[in-house]
């Protein structure tokens, strides 16, 4: 019998570093409402968002991802001829093909590595970093760059009351590698399919390629499909998260074999303040833990969320390396991720 020769399984992986962008224009409540029918203080108590990011100028989606990665690696302080594999958690890369993680390891210096797209929306970088992290368990890489960014301002109707209030822009990154003592538990995560168009797109590419076969030498009056926007039925994705969120929390501690006694920092998706809270109640964590709430000055980034608030966390103080946290992303899908980890250290390179 013939042996195939794999790398050295490494059982014990987590995060060694973190980087993220934030995008340079600020976006007040009471810009937003210069379009959208509201006002400030209904968006503040509703979302518990004040200001968000929005790309400007020459800012996309491949250059924020690039940014977040670099300084990702230098926190790590791990050459980057050692990453092995980039993983791209996004829902905005405006193309199927080519895909865009490619793209930005080009950009950081590292092309000819695999990588590859991910896309499951909010839940994205959770389902990144069990992907990771099972990676370099498995010996199919050393190191990887786990990046989620996002930039969803490119999809937004500025006068939907769903989604203009909510959403904003910006990409953060980890790199994963092995460590002496496990950072990372083992992925939590689900989907709901039969409540997927709870999130989703108002064009589906079906629908575009029918019209355009029908304009094509015909009638010139036909009207195209117009800018691709985002719908959200809130009430709906409520419900569903009061449901599931708390079952997955509690199942995230189970299997990594913690107490919720031992938990020191929770970092949900910045979605909504008030479901974070509720799930901090629910899952009866101490008054006192440390929450993320990046919301309020960055909005809703999807799949960037849950790296830009363990950053912002980090940064200034509210959290520090070394941290037992619980992470939980979940949105469009519907879907959910969530682990038990260390926080990576304190970055030297932070994104404000």
């Amino acid at each position: 019998m013939v042996s195939i020769a794999i790398n050295k399984n490494r059982d014990n992986v987590a995060m060694l570093g973190i980087g993220a962008y934030r995008p340079q224009r600020i976006v007040s409540n009471e810009e937003v409402c210069e379009v959208l029918d509201s006002t400030p203080q209904w968006i503040f108590e509703r979302t518990g968002i004040q200001t968000r990011r929005w790309i400007s100028g020459d800012e996309t989606l491949q250059s924020i991802a690039a940014a977040a990665g670099e300084r990702a690696i230098v926190n790590s302080g791990i050459d980057r001829s050692k990453i092995g594999a980039l993983i791209l958690a996004t829902s905005s890369w405006l193309m199927l093909t080519p895909h865009g993680a490619p793209s930005v390891a080009h950009d950081l210096g590292i092309n000819g590595i695999p990588a590859f797209d991910l896309t499951s929306g909010c839940g994205g970088f959770g389902y990144g970093l069990g992907v990771a992290a099972d990676l370099i368990r498995a010996g199919s890489a050393e190191y990887v760059l786990l990046i989620g960014a996002e930039t969803m301002t490119v999809g937004l109707d500025p006068t939907d009351r769903g989604t203009a209030m909510i959403f904003g822009d910006g990409a953060g990154a980890v790199v994963v590698g092995p460590a002496e003592e496990n950072g990372i538990s083992p992925t939590v995560w689900g989907s709901d399919g039969e409540n997927a168009s709870a999130i989703a797109q108002d064009v589906n590419f079906l629908d575009y390629m029918e019209k355009a076969q029908a304009m094509q030498g015909t009638d010139p009056a036909i009207e195209p499909i117009g800018r691709m926007s985002l719908r959200m039925e809130g009430p709906r994705v409520f419900r569903w998260a009061a449901v599931t969120l708390p079952r997955a929390l509690s199942t995230a501690l189970e299997v990594s074999g913690v107490a919720k006694e031992d938990i020191e920092v929770f970092i949900p998706h910045q979605a909504n303040a008030r479901i974070n809270e509720l799930m901090k109640k629910n899952l009866g964590l101490a008054d006192d833990i440390p929450m993320a709430n990046d919301i309020v000055q960055t909005g809703n980034t999807s799949a960037a969320s849950i790296p830009l608030a363990m950053e912002e966390m980090l940064v200034t103080g509210k959290a520090k390396g070394g941290q037992l946290a619980l992470l939980l992303g979940f949105g469009a899908g519907l879907s959910y991720a969530g682990q038990v980890v260390t926080l990576p250290p304190k970055p030297v390179e932070p994104s404000f």
